[in-house]
């Protein structure tokens, strides 16, 4: 998520309240999650775990709960609380606006694009030239549609990411200020859920087709015609590149990159990266291979005729 404009190193200390180390004029342009850093980014870190993957990431200032070493070309905001603390910058760089009309009037909405009843527009969205939004779809601000869209009923863009941090006193939610976006000619099932980056933007590219009840998670990026069954759920920050089928039911966890002209079967449950190829099984494994053994099992233990 980029500023409106450039602050600085001490603008940014001043509003958390905390200690900073480095050139109080050095320019801060933005904040992310570790996986889009660039350089002018915040990123927060509040772990040990993370602390080198934080410090070495592209991101030029580091959010950390313990004074370390600053790297060279790099500053530090010394936070107790650094979830917290990136909580408040996005609150106040990237505010939610509560919409007054079931259709926004920052919306922008182009040419032949077709709006059936009871839909929601939320503030600052786009949306192409002859699309079909059918009814009860919710379109939250700042999604980004392309031309020729198709959404079915009852599809939610825009939720908010499922992304918490378990506190003594409850779930805290890490706020979502990133957009969802979806490319020319994509259609979207009824039922579904795309939700919305944490600080980027989760996207699903040209010609893609989803059918119903899929979940899509944060900052995911699924590539140009892809084909998506019902019923499939992705997790956040997953990359899944261009033509690859998923069938229903299947399941991908959080961070994976999955390679162009994959097939995941049904009910394939995905833990790791995969290479091209045909998926399936729970964890995922090679097609033609796992149904070798499965027959092969069949008929070892296969009771003897008499």
């Amino acid at each position: 998520m980029k500023f409106s404009s450039p602050q600085t190193l001490e603008s940014i200390a001043t509003l958390l309240n905390v200690e900073s180390v480095g050139d109080k004029d050095f320019p801060i342009t933005g904040i992310n999650e570790i996986h889009v850093v660039e350089k002018g980014d915040i990123v927060f870190v509040d772990h040990p775990k993370y602390y080198d993957k934080a410090l070495n990431s592209a991101a030029t200032t580091v959010l950390i709960n313990k004074k370390v070493e600053c790297p060279e070309g790099k500053t530090l905001l010394i936070s107790e609380d650094p979830f917290r603390d990136f909580n408040k910058l996005t609150k106040h760089f990237n505010p939610f606006i509560a919409s007054q009309k079931s259709i926004a009037d920052t919306a922008v909405i182009g040419e032949n694009t077709i709006i059936q009843p009871n839909v929601f527009i939320g503030e600052n969205v786009t949306i192409g030239k002859n699309c079909i939004i059918h009814a009860n779809v919710s379109i939250n601000n700042n999604c980004v549609i392309g031309d020729n869209v198709i959404i079915h009923s009852n599809t939610v863009l825009g939720s908010n990411a499922f992304y918490y941090k378990n506190r003594p006193e409850g779930f805290d939610r890490l706020l979502s200020g990133g957009r969802v976006i979806l490319e020319d000619n994509v259609e979207l099932g009824a039922s579904c859920t795309i939700d919305r980056g944490v600080t980027g933007d989760t996207t699903i590219g040209k010609g893609t087709v989803i059918d119903n009840q899929v979940h899509v998670g944060h900052d995911t990026i699924i590539g140009k015609k892809c084909l998506i069954a019902a019923q499939t759920g992705i997790a956040g920050c997953t990359v899944i590149e261009d033509e690859v089928t998923i069938w229903g039911q299947v399941g991908v966890v959080s961070g994976l990159h999955i390679e162009k002209g994959t097939v995941l079967m049904a009910q394939t449950g995905v833990m790791k990266s995969l290479k091209k190829g045909v998926y399936f099984g729970t964890p995922q494994r090679e097609y033609r291979q796992t149904m070798r053994e499965t027959i092969f099992l069949k008929n070892a233990t296969k009771p003897d005729k008499k």
